[in-house]
């Protein structure tokens, strides 16, 4: 059955969770301290990370992005819709207590991370989690599934990049990019047994398939990976963005369009990993780049978050709603198996609150 329906029941609420960012220079280093909480990351270090932060005033745009997808949520989903953060203010126990205080009972998630992993989905979970067993009354909280493969937000992409290639000369190559991850934590993400990178790869062959359709031509697409971090004897997942532009260049190649699918907006990974440092090696290398945008508040995307949360709300209701994917991979689950999307180094946990993916 198609989502052609408003009703939301039976949620009362829709709770937007992201991973927060300092909104001033004197937030940069707490702010990293919350995130590195518990790997003994010396300040000194985490100073140098903060030079990032720091070349565009000690402010992460993610809170700004955030603001605006709320807004651009609420002409959309006639719920109230509240937003907290893992790492930053407003920090997701506050949230909770808002929404305790307000009688929200069952609110539906949206997270900003559209693949499967332990950072972009255990980890909201355990967070929620977490919060919740620290709110008296909080309310019952459901995930969303993965969106990744979902029409909206590849068909957000499929225009992007084609944008971006319209820039550049004829047969330039397509590098899509993603967050880095551990090698570890590529190991089975789902009950399906696909991973990180088997969802990244999926998406950039939907868009690959879309284009090459539209224009009738073939080019070179790779999957590369940006932002790092870790100790260097720890492998994570290549090769990194810059590597790939000098090998690009080397091979001949006319110009690439840089394709940040592990992204939903423009936030550091993006306008710092791409836009700066990327766009730099580019330039050293004389080869055109164009960045292909995120979907940020594209009414494709905002409106595919609307369709998830009515999606999940029908299926909630006992109906069968239709759920839209493209891809070999399927549309993702609603609730997650316990031991799926494994941290690195300690077993995962059963969860305690009802949560999808």
């Amino acid at each position: 059955m198609p989502v052609g329906t408003t009703d939301a029941a039976p949620y009362d609420a829709v709770l937007l969770l992201s991973f927060g960012g300092p909104e001033k220079p004197e937030d940069v280093l707490p702010f990293l301290q919350n995130v590195t909480r518990g790997r003994g990351i010396p300040d000194e270090r985490l100073k140098e990370v903060g030079e990032h932060y720091y070349s565009f005033g000690g402010k992460s745009p993610i809170n700004d992005q955030n603001r605006a997808l709320l807004a651009a949520l609420r002409e959309e989903i006639e719920l109230p819709i509240y937003w907290g953060n893992r790492n930053w203010a407003p920090y997701l126990t506050d949230t909770l207590r808002e929404m305790a205080a307000d009688g929200i009972r069952r609110a539906v998630v949206i997270v900003t991370a559209a693949y499967p992993s332990y950072s972009g989905c255990r980890q909201y979970r355990e967070n929620l989690e977490d919060a919740a067993r620290d709110v008296p009354n909080a309310p019952r909280l459901d995930k969303l599934r993965h969106y990744a493969n979902h029409p909206g937000f590849v068909g957000s992409f499929v225009e992007a990049t084609a944008d971006a290639l319209s820039t550049l000369p004829e047969g330039s190559a397509i590098a899509y990019v993603t967050h880095s991850i551990p090698n570890a934590m590529n190991d089975t993400s789902g009950p399906d047994g696909n991973g990180y990178v088997d969802w990244h790869l999926d998406v950039a062959a939907e868009i690959d398939a879309e284009l090459e359709r539209r224009t009738g031509q073939t080019r070179r697409t790779d999957l590369v990976y940006c932002s790092r971090s870790g100790p260097p004897q720890v492998p994570w997942l290549e090769p990194d963005v810059n590597d790939h532009l000098e090998a690009l260049a080397a091979d001949g190649a006319p110009g690439v369009a840089v394709v940040p699918i592990g992204f939903v907006s423009d936030h550091m990974e993006v306008i710092y990993d791409l836009d700066t440092e990327a766009a730099a090696t580019a330039e050293k290398l004389r080869l055109p780049m164009a960045r292909a945008a995120t979907p940020g508040t594209d009414e494709r995307f905002v409106t595919m978050l609307r369709d998830l949360v009515l999606e999940r709300a029908a299926a909630e209701r006992g109906e069968q709603p239709d759920r839209p994917c493209v891809g070999k991979l399927g549309a993702a689950w609603d609730d997650c198996r316990h031991d799926c999307c494994p941290p690195l180094r300690r077993p995962a946990r059963p969860s305690a609150v009802k949560e999808s993916a």
